[in-house]
């Protein structure tokens, strides 16, 4: 025969690990310092002016 599971227990630990890579993922996306989003920033604008300095005029 199999093992006893409390179900409680096995939804509140589906739970708990759904939460903990929810966590996992908001400090990827939004765990950076000041100076890294503003590196960053710095980066997307360059990228930008340099796509729109390549457009052409019809």
């Amino acid at each position: 025969m199999g093992e006893v599971v409390n179900f409680r227990q096995a939804r509140k630990g589906l739970v708990r690990k759904a939460a903990e890579q929810q966590a996992a993922e908001n400090r990827a996306r939004f765990g950076r310092s000041k100076a890294e989003k503003q590196r960053d920033a710095v980066e997307q604008e360059r990228v930008r002016k340099e796509l729109d300095g390549a457009k052409r005029e019809d």
